[in-house]
């Protein structure tokens, strides 16, 4: 199959934009939970109504302070509750949002700012405050900093800034007229925020995302989706507001009644999710991989490991055998193996399923490529993962597999109004509701990403099956051609040695080489939990790359890798790394892809070795 489309399941009139979604759910249920926020240690409901007040009044300032329909105004911030109430409040004041990491430095923010010509800038704190001064000094221009929390006296003389509360202060002060008058200025083909993209390469470009595009995706995803997005569930957010992904089903949330806690991050994870009880998770894959290994880490230290190992394979077989019933090609589960699942649905299951808060049914795993059998494993114990497909260019969700008609190992069939074409070369061309406008100040750019039928060409290698799912095979300007002719899609056979572990990132060299070199990047979270199991005591990451034991466990998992692959596309050598790649390193980028080109300029004394040995 070459093509497949998903009709559209709702249009919407050319004056709908992102306010809508609100409105439509304060009418719906104006005083019924839409968010929880953890305040002084409590998690606190914010009915719907209570939230559009509070979005009204901050629109309020913004428009009193000078803010005028199409100004754009950057927010830099952890995920939290107040990221979700400023991006609404500048949509109602008929701004334009900009996102930026968090992590972002002084000179990343400077770009951004210059490049979207936003002035105005919500931070979470003093320490990014002092950054924005930084950008500011660069910029050349005055920045007027809003804070969400305390302010730093010494950083306030460069660049004034209020606090969050102090806007929210008087609610007696709403100007209704003023505005719905605002938030009415922008129509659903108008520009809703830019989202700037990674930058593996070069300087990042914004990319025009408009109000169609996220209002599209809510009402259309909802119902495509209604099983896992539906009234009454809850989730909890903990990926980056900055990633066009977590945007995106936000206002799915908004829109389609459920209920939306934030974290700003990780380090709590187990215990917000038992406070917040979600009913689905939106997380990237390695949450997932975390989650599997800290499990098997436990039970290798109350001696159950072997036990653990046996329930993981059990639920892989099950979840398998499912499928292959769902999809025709098998009778499902033998009875032995239904026992053996429900054994373990009694000991082990559960135990998993309580990381998860208890209640978890559903995640949608996205952002990067998910391993088969980690996917089959959560399907197995209870908690189905989810797997779709897109980029910041097409609003996140381009193909996704519904909870009832998963297909593991791939990423779904295209979202409503969306279709998905493969190219003579293998790439994966979309066109639908979730495509962007285009690059902010760079038209020519944003030609060259379209063919002539309009598609966007998403720089992906894919395939579709004959019932229309997609499969992601890697990127096209990664494809590795050998000495030897043979092209080889570096993705699939890094993500199966990703799969070890204690191996967080995998990099395929072999361009114009004889044969097919890794580079292996250690977890050092997983090798210390990994060497204690082993009794090795606690390795550092440079004594760990030369271990034994360690090689060892690297190789088992390059054979299983290339198990799957001709011997022509197999890794012949590879070699540890002695460091951790990191955003700080300048290996990853803020939304922790890898910057392949780096980490081989980087290690390019690695390399070299690998092929005089």
């Amino acid at each position: 199959m070459r093509e497949q489309t998903v009709e559209l399941l709702h249009d919407l009139d050319a004056g709908y934009n992102t306010t809508d979604l609100l409105l439509e759910r304060v009418r719906a249920a104006a005083d019924k939970p839409l968010f929880s926020v953890q305040r002084a240690g409590t998690w606190q409901d914010v009915t719907a109504g209570q939230f559009l007040d509070q979005v009204k009044r901050l629109a309020t300032t913004l428009l009193a302070n000078g803010l005028a329909p199409g100004d754009t105004v950057a927010i830099l911030s952890r995920t939290r509750y107040e990221w979700a109430l400023v991006e609404e409040a500048i949509w109602f004041a008929g701004g334009i949002s900009v996102p930026v990491y968090e992590t972002s430095s002084a000179f990343q923010i400077e770009w951004i700012l210059r490049d979207s010509g936003a002035r105005m800038v919500f931070a979470e704190n003093a320490d990014q405050q002092a950054t924005i001064r930084q950008a500011a000094a660069h910029l050349g221009e005055t920045v007027e900093v809003y804070l969400f929390d305390g302010a730093n006296p010494q950083t306030e003389r460069a660049i004034p800034a209020a606090k969050l509360g102090e806007l929210l202060a008087h609610p007696d002060d709403v100007n209704e007229r003023m505005v719905n008058e605002a938030r009415r200025s922008a129509g659903s083909q108008d520009v809703a925020t830019l989202v700037y993209t990674s930058g593996t390469t070069g300087r990042p470009k914004g990319c025009m995302m408009t109000h169609a595009n996220f209002c599209l995706v809510a009402y259309n995803l909802s119902e495509h989706m209604q099983t896992l997005l539906g009234e009454a569930q809850r989730t909890l957010m903990f990926l980056p507001l900055a990633h066009v992904l977590a945007r995106a089903v936000q206002q799915v949330c908004i829109y389609g009644g459920a209920v939306l806690a934030h974290a700003p991050s990780t380090a709590n994870l187990v215990g917000d999710l038992e406070a917040v009880k979600p009913g689905f998770l939106l997380a990237v894959p390695r949450v997932f991989e975390k989650i599997r290994n800290t499990a098997l880490a436990k039970a290798e230290q109350s001696g159950k490991a072997g036990l653990f190992l046996k329930a993981e394979q059990v639920a892989i077989a099950y979840s398998k055998a499912l499928q292959a019933k769902q999809h025709g090609t098998g009778r499902g589960p033998s009875p032995i193996l239904r026992a053996r699942h429900k054994l373990f649905d009694l000991l082990l299951y559960p135990k998993l399923r309580a990381v998860f808060g208890g209640g978890c049914g559903y995640a949608i795993s996205g952002a990067s490529a998910l391993n088969e059998d980690l996917a089959h494993f959560f399907r197995g114990a209870g908690v189905q993962l989810v797997e779709g497909y897109g980029l910041t260019e097409t609003t996140a969700p381009a193909t996704v597999n519904q909870p009832e008609h998963t297909k593991v190992g791939t990423v779904g069939r295209p979202m409503p109004g969306t279709s998905i074409r493969i190219a003579d070369d293998g790439e994966i061309l979309i066109k639908g509701i979730g495509v962007f406008a285009g690059y902010h100040n760079h038209p020519s750019a944003t030609a060259e990403m379209f063919n002539p039928d309009g598609y966007f060409l998403s720089g992906d290698t894919g395939h579709l099956d004959d019932t229309g799912y997609l499969k992601v095979t890697g990127r096209k300007k990664e494809l590795i051609v050998t000495a030897g002719g043979k092209n080889v899609a570096p993705g699939p056979l890094e993500e199966t040695v990703r799969s070890s572990r204690i191996v967080a990132h995998t990099v395929l060299v072999g361009d114009n080489r004889p044969f097919i070199s890794a580079l292996v990047a250690l977890d050092p979270e997983e090798l210390l939990l990994w060497a204690r199991a082993q009794d090795l005591g606690e390795l550092s990451l440079s004594a760990a790359a030369a271990h034994p034991q360690v090689i060892a466990e690297v190789q088992a998992a390059v054979d299983i890798a290339n198990r799957t692959v001709s011997q022509a596309e197999s890794i012949r050598k590879f070699v540890i790394l002695p460091d951790e790649l990191t955003e700080d390193s300048g290996h990853l980028t803020s939304s922790l892809k890898l910057k392949r080109q780096a980490v081989l300029d980087s290690y390019a004394p690695l390399v070299q070795d690998l092929y005089r040995r």
